[in-house]
C-alpha cells in the first residue's frame, strides 16, 4: 500500500470528522473501497493527552475500532444530528470504516431511526463479529486491517432506499443542503408529508436534518479546501439568510466558529496529516 502525495482524491470526500484529523499525533491514514456502499478506511493514533474531540453531524455510518492492547473495543455510531463530545482516548490506535452518505448496513441489528445520534457495541449489533474483531484489534498494520474488514463486509447488504428519497438525496447534494421541503416537493412531484415519512423510514430524519448536515458539511468542505474564505460570502452561497444565522449554525454543528475552526485548520496543516493510501 503506497502513499499518494496528492490531496485530490481527499478532497473529493465530503463527509469529514475534522476533529479525528486534529486529534492525530501524527497522520491521518485513509485508503477509498471499491465497494459503493463505502466511502473509506482510516486509521490514526491520538495524541498521548487527546484534547476534548468532536464528533460532527456527516450523515454516514461510521464502524470504529479502539485498538488498545489491554482494553480494545468497537463500536457503530450513527451520524450525529450536533456537534457530540469524542469518545476518543488520549495515546490509543483507532481504525474505523466510514460508510457513504445515507447509507446503512443492514446485518446492523438496530433500526435507522435508532442509529442516529446514537451509539451501539459492534459485537452486540453484529452477528458472527467476533473473528474479524480480534483479527482487527491484533493486526498491527494499517493495510492488513483494511484486507480483514473489507473481506467481512463484502457481500454484505445495506438497507435499501426508496426511489423518491434517493432522488431528494441527490437533488439535496446538488444544491449542497441550500433547499427547502417546498422545492423538494415541486422536484420530486410528492407532497411534503410523503417525502418527511419516506425521510424518517429510510434514514432516521426529516429532509431538514440531512439537508442541514450537507450545508455544515459543504461550509467545512470550503473552509478545508479554500485559502481565501469570506465568511460572508460562504454564508451567501449555501444560502443562510444572513451571516449571523451562518455562525449559529456552524457552531451548533460544529462546535466552534467559523474562524476559530479556520485558525485551527491551518494552524495544525489539516491536509498535510492526511495521508492518502
Amino acid at each position: 500500500m503506497s502513499i499518494v502525495s496528492s490531496h485530490s482524491k481527499v478532497a473529493s470526500i465530503h463527509s469529514k470528522q475534522p476533529w479525528f484529523v486534529l486529534s492525530a499525533a501524527k497522520h491521518y491514514d485513509l485508503v477509498l473501497s471499491d465497494q459503493p456502499a463505502i466511502s473509506h478506511f482510516y486509521s490514526f493514533k491520538t495524541k498521548p493527552l487527546s484534547e476534548k474531540t468532536f464528533a460532527v453531524p456527516d450523515g454516514c455510518v461510521d464502524i470504529l475500532f479502539d485498538c488498545d492492547k489491554t482494553n480494545p473495543s468497537a463500536r457503530v455510531y450513527g451520524t450525529p444530528l450536533e456537534a457530540r463530545s469524542g469518545y476518543l482516548k488520549g495515546d490509543h490506535d483507532y481504525f474505523g470504516v466510514r460508510f457513504s452518505l445515507g447509507v446503512t448496513p443492514d446485518f446492523v441489528n438496530v433500526s435507522v431511526d435508532d442509529l442516529v445520534d446514537h451509539q451501539v457495541g459492534f459485537l452486540d449489533a453484529v452477528a458472527g463479529a467476533e473473528p474479524v474483531f480480534d483479527q482487527i484489534v491484533n493486526q498491527p498494520e494499517f493495510a492488513g486491517k483494511v484486507a480483514l474488514l473489507e473481506q467481512f463486509l463484502r457481500g454484505k447488504s445495506v438497507r435499501k432506499i426508496s426511489q423518491l428519497t434517493l432522488n431528494a438525496v441527490h437533488r439535496i447534494c446538488e444544491e449542497k443542503g441550500d433547499i427547502c421541503l417546498t422545492q423538494l416537493e415541486e422536484q420530486t412531484g410528492y407532497c411534503g408529508r410523503t417525502l418527511q415519512r419516506q425521510f424518517l423510514t429510510d434514514l432516521g430524519m426529516s429532509p431538514k436534518a440531512f439537508s442541514r448536515i450537507v450545508r455544515c458539511q459543504s461550509a467545512i468542505y470550503d473552509i478545508n479546501h479554500r485559502d481565501d474564505v469570506a465568511f460572508s460570502d460562504l454564508a451567501c452561497d449555501l444560502g443562510f439568510s444572513d451571516q449571523p444565522h451562518f455562525l449559529r449554525e456552524f457552531k451548533k454543528f460544529v462546535s466552534a466558529t467559523p474562524v476559530e475552526y479556520q485558525q485551527q485548520v491551518k494552524q495544525i496543516t489539516y491536509l498535510q496529516r492526511i495521508r492518502y493510501f
